[in-house]
């Protein structure tokens, strides 16, 4: 148990004319505090349950598979796929939340579950309509409670946009786990009984793991921008530096291409493509990007990207 700190500000004439004297020594102390319980908390054991961050934490590039068909055959087959991540793209299928809830379930293979306890596989990403700028709070609340790991924000073009969107995926902070305390304050209602079932923990263990990493290195949920017009090229940088983004995207390029008025191979969208890269290599972000082939792929690991998604979610042979 913490012994309680006893504060006593002088009763000076000086201490009296400045106020900052007791404001000061209050911050010191909740910094103390907040140190002390840090210290406190036992390790997460495993560290991360997401095998996506388990990766990028070591310094491993990740690969992945989208899928918009969500069926339960699909799920239990991509369940079994030895891939980092799967990508379930909803912005351009049909809008199906009960779809969703059926995929999460399906995903779980319980002779791996056997084998590795409640990390699965693969870390389950979605997208949806809404743009970052429609600041849709609700869907990302209803995609992490059914117990997605990562959610993908469609066109951000702003630093404002991009930290509405780290707002949305955060709980408001916990007094008991420091990390929480730093970055853009979470609005993300409380209701996790989903996830927590999804997830196969406790609702402790949920609420301290539900935060983005790397902002909070107990985090396992992951906050990713892409990144596919112009006004989203020139503050890209800025949408790097916002506290909890994980994960910069230039995707496949079509959406970038058709905001530009050029085609996929222009010169101008490789030049795109290098301002996320350097934004991210900048901010120590993680870079998302889709190679078209074998020696596409071999680069751009060069280059320092570390997501690929894949036609079967494995490096290409």
């Amino acid at each position: 148990m913490l012994n309680v700190l006893r504060l006593r500000v002088p009763r000076s004439s000086s201490s009296r004319l400045n106020p900052t004297v007791g404001v000061s020594a209050v911050i010191a102390v909740c910094v103390l505090l907040a140190s002390t319980l840090s210290a406190q908390l036992p390790p997460l054991s495993p560290a991360h349950l997401n095998p996506a961050i388990e990766k990028l934490a070591s310094g491993k590039p990740i690969y992945g598979v989208l899928t918009q068909d969500i069926s339960r055959e699909n799920a239990r087959a991509l369940g079994r796929r030895d891939t980092d991540f799967v990508f379930i793209d909803m912005e351009h299928s049909p809008f199906n939340m009960d779809g969703i809830s059926s995929f999460v379930a399906a995903m779980n293979d319980k002779a791996y579950t056997v084998k590795k306890g409640a990390q699965p596989r693969s870390a389950l990403f979605v997208r949806m309509p809404p743009y970052a700028s429609e600041n849709a709070a609700w869907v990302v609340k209803q995609a992490l409670d059914i117990g997605v790991m990562g959610f993908v924000f469609n066109t951000v073009e702003t630093k404002e946009a991009a930290e509405n969107a780290v707002k949305s995926m955060r709980y408001p902070p916990w007094k008991a786990f420091p990390n929480t305390q730093k970055g853009p304050v979470g609005i993300r209602g409380w209701s996790p009984g989903g996830a927590v079932w999804a997830w196969g923990i406790d609702t402790e263990e949920y609420r301290r793991r539900a935060d983005l990493w790397p902002l909070n290195p107990d985090g396992d949920l992951m906050a990713i921008m892409i990144i596919e017009t112009p006004l989203g090229i020139k503050n890209v940088d800025a949408i790097a530096q916002v506290p909890g983004v994980t994960v910069l995207s230039a995707a496949a390029g079509g959406d970038l291409s058709s905001s530009y008025g050029v085609p996929g191979n222009a010169p101008e969208i490789e030049v795109a493509r290098q301002a996320i890269l350097q934004a991210c290599l900048k901010h120590n972000v993680a870079c998302w990007i889709t190679p078209t082939g074998k020696a596409d792929q071999d680069r751009r690991l060069k280059e320092g990207w570390k997501l690929l998604r894949t036609p079967d979610g494995l490096p290409l042979p």
